[in-house]
């Protein structure tokens, strides 16, 4: 029986659903013991035999392809393909897919709930309730503001859909911009420092490169208005934290939230802030959304495994 490796230490904890579907179609899963993200020796050892693994964010290189002889597939959950060698994958001839289409509406309402609580101060008042403060905190309403959208993905758009349902108008920029799109959904396309300069809510939605460059450094600090804020559900290093660290310190702009981080787990200096929302990447944390990459994520598989 050919053997499946599960990776992700939550894969198959929402529904069995995604383990039923590789079972039923005769395939053996070795799942992952640890309960942790693994490491390379931990998946050339559980990987040793498996013909396809269905992949989280672990590293899976030259050394891992070339310890698993029989490997055709890598089905990724998820998005981002930064852990995979994707060049040294073609000279293999192992094939390699995500799910570009389950994590979508999980991580834009991720994106609308962070700007909600910044802009009402909820982390703030939530805080001082539990410490049996009574304090009313004073916050700012999302109608009517501009919000820039970096990055107009399948993410992207649906940010700004969302945003525009609010009462919010809509300032997008992307290195490839669709148009049409732009033009039939009443989002304003501009460059990027235009955008900065002009927006009340930055939003980054940038997809991922091999090389991660930031987008979003001291000189576009510098441009941002002081009562903007700045949401990154886009991956870690496209904001300099360092930079960012110093705009929320120095009063630079009211607040910020992010779901990524240039090194995870995360215990920086931006931690110790109080206009900052951390979550550790939970941007496709709901159970709908997770799950549906789940079986996404085996159909790939099978899919290119029976072709």
């Amino acid at each position: 029986m050919n053997k499946i490796l599960t990776s992700p230490s939550s894969f198959g904890k929402i529904s069995s659903e995604p383990l039923d579907l590789l079972e039923k179609n005769g395939y053996e899963v070795i799942n992952n013991p640890y309960s942790r993200k693994l490491s390379k020796k931990e998946v050339i050892e559980l990987g040793e035999d498996c013909i396809g693994i269905i992949a989280g964010v672990e590293s899976i290189d030259q050394e891992v392809m070339d310890s698993l002889k029989k490997l055709k597939c890598i089905s990724r959950v998820g998005v981002g393909m930064d852990s995979i060698d994707l060049e040294y994958a073609i000279k293999k001839n192992i094939e390699v897919i995500n799910t570009p289409n389950g994590p979508t509406r999980a991580v834009a309402e991720l994106t609308l709930g962070l700007t909600l609580s910044l802009l009402r101060k909820i982390p703030l008042a939530d805080r001082d309730m539990k410490n049996k403060i009574w304090k009313k905190q004073t916050g700012n309403l999302l109608y009517g503001k501009k919000v820039g959208i970096i990055g107009l993905g399948r993410i992207g758009r649906m940010v700004s859909k969302l945003f525009m349902n609010m009462g919010c108008n809509i300032i997008g920029f992307d290195i490839s911009p669709d148009l049409k799109w732009a033009e039939q959904n009443n989002v304003l396309l501009s460059e990027l420092d235009i955008l900065l300069r002009n927006a009340d809510i930055i939003c980054i939605h940038v997809s991922g490169n091999d090389e991660i460059n930031p987008i979003i450094d001291n000189k576009e600090f510098n441009l941002l208005k002081e009562n903007s804020i700045l949401i990154n559900l886009s991956r870690g290093g496209v904001v300099n934290e360092n930079a960012l660290y110093h705009a929320l310190k120095n009063n630079k702009i009211l607040g910020a939230a992010s779901d990524v981080f240039e090194h995870e787990p995360y215990s920086g200096k931006l931690c110790n802030l109080e206009n900052i929302i951390l979550t550790p990447h939970i941007g496709s944390y709901a159970k709908e959304g997770k799950l549906q990459m789940e079986i996404d994520a085996v159909n790939n598989l099978i899919k290119k495994l029976n072709k």
